[in-house]
């Protein structure tokens, strides 16, 4: 199931991450690349106060960023976006914990989860398949294939 999410009512539910960062939207989007990458889920972010004149839509492979102009919020944005997916939306999944985003996401009948449950498992995600990751690549030598090893590489058994 797809996401939308507010990404400035998140950033201060993820540990490390803080609003009063210069680059906090982009750490967000790095961590939400990689959860793109690993659940292979599509996910639009949303970011209030876009700079005048900046690139308000950056696409990332399956994470979309969106820079709202200033005079309206990604509050805003994102009822848009359910409106525009209409029927769909059903199969998205908003995530915020502004209850105002989550009455119209339930109106549209899409999917509701707190910026506070995400958080967790992002992180969650994130952490269990980097050791997933480690596990299938670490190799293990039998004795035999270690013996071989330093005979090839000039070492014997006497040096150690």
């Amino acid at each position: 199931m797809p996401y939308l999410i507010d990404g400035h009512n998140l950033i201060p539910k993820i540990p490390g991450l803080s609003l009063q960062a210069l680059d906090d939207e982009n750490q967000l989007i790095e961590l939400l690349q990689e959860f793109c990458r690993q659940s292979r889920k599509q996910v639009e972010v949303f970011f209030d106060n876009a700079p005048p004149n900046g690139v308000r839509i950056r696409s990332y492979g399956l994470l979309t960023a969106r820079f709202v102009r200033a005079g309206t919020t990604a509050d805003d944005a994102i009822r848009n976006r359910l409106t525009k997916l209409g029927r769909t939306a059903r199969n998205w999944t908003v995530v915020s914990s502004d209850h105002g985003v989550q009455v119209s996401a339930r109106a549209a009948h899409a999917q509701t989860v707190s910026s506070e449950s995400f958080a967790i498992f992002l992180q969650q995600s994130l952490n269990e398949n980097t050791l997933n990751k480690r596990k299938e690549n670490d190799i293990s030598l039998s004795p035999d294939e270690v013996e071989d090893w330093m005979r090839i590489f000039g070492e014997s058994d006497d040096r150690l």
